[in-house]
């Protein structure tokens, strides 16, 4: 049963965000709408540096006495078009507070720099963190919203210039879809606490800047999926978007990728950065921090067990293939 910290929010949301929202017309009005992570206040357990990495602004976000054995990078959401690295401390705080070393990288944002710059900038990113199949072991990959679909379309990019993949993925309501085809846009346009349809169109139309919404590294549903690492998707049952998660599982699992997938009642749309108030929350991260550390367990052993210089797991990063691009 959903928690009464979910029903509130849940109401508040689509009562006084909703609205307003769906009339922000001008980019910058949206993005102070979407900047609500950005006061966030950072535990005293963790410490924040800003590093850039591959010329790319970020912040390295670990537990203060900790050495974790363990690299997440977080793609934060904000549809391509707003928030930061900042904004989504509630994640990358609670990865570092649980074990992981977290990289959240500032990608460039649209309509300044529309696709594919943000896919650039990922790459960049991840090709440092991964130079060899013994870093990617123990790497994990997370991102919520926009920075799911990121996330996946950074594995493509991965796939193609023939890197070692990471060891997981975390995706939290990732966007998946950019054309929205999903029958949940029409179904729950009235029960999401966050979005109409046609806000998501005029936020993927100036991410695209005319770039076709069914390009794979644009729109990952559409992609060839053969050979991704694991992945754990979390989204909200009445949000628009849910069927961008659930027909990626579905497409995930048919080109034999270990794929879960956990639909939860009555939260809204990126649940995980009210954590501290909604206990849904916590308890999603918790399962997402406990699926990624089992697979770089995984994957460790598998090592150990295959020698040192076994190849890379996941063979589709040793031979590339194509994207559909």
């Amino acid at each position: 049963m959903a928690s009464w910290q979910a029903h509130l929010v849940s109401w508040f949301l689509r009562r006084t965000f909703k609205p307003r929202l769906a009339k922000a017309l001008h980019v910058d009005d949206a993005r102070k709408l979407l900047h609500s992570g950005g006061d966030f206040r950072v535990p005293r357990d963790v410490e924040i540096r800003h590093e850039p990495v591959a010329a790319v602004p970020s912040e390295w976000v670990v537990a203060r006495g900790a050495a974790p054995a363990a690299t997440l990078l977080h793609l934060h959401g904000g549809g391509y078009l707003a928030c930061s690295a900042r904004t989504h401390r509630p994640y990358t705080c609670w990865f570092a507070q649980h074990g992981f070393r977290v990289c959240a990288p500032d990608y460039r944002l649209a309509p300044e720099h529309p696709f594919p710059s943000a896919v650039d900038d990922a790459l960049s990113v991840y090709a440092e963190l991964a130079r060899t199949p013994e870093q990617a072991r123990t790497l994990v990959v997370a991102g919520d919203s926009a920075g799911g679909g990121l996330a996946l379309a950074l594995m493509q990019r991965v796939r193609e210039a023939g890197l070692p993949l990471p060891a997981a993925l975390a995706l939290f309501s990732p966007w998946t879809d950019l054309a929205s085809t999903g029958d949940s846009m029409r179904e729950n346009a009235a029960r999401c606490s966050m979005f109409v349809p046609e806000g998501m169109q005029r936020g993927a139309a100036g991410y695209l800047n005319g770039a076709d919404p069914l390009h794979p590294h644009a729109s990952p549903l559409y992609a060839d999926l053969r050979g991704l690492p694991p992945m754990l998707v979390h989204a909200a049952e009445n949000e628009v978007m849910r069927d961008d998660a659930t027909r990626l599982v579905e497409r995930a699992r048919a080109a034999g990728v270990d794929a879960q997938i956990r639909l939860w009642p009555v939260v809204h749309h990126d649940w995980q950065m009210f954590q501290r108030f909604i206990p849904e929350g916590r308890e999603s991260l918790r399962l997402a921090s406990e699926f990624l550390r089992e697979r770089i367990a995984g994957a460790t052993h598998a090592q150990h067990v295959d020698g040192p210089h076994s190849a890379a797991p996941h063979a589709a990063a040793q031979n590339p293939l194509e994207s559909g691009a």
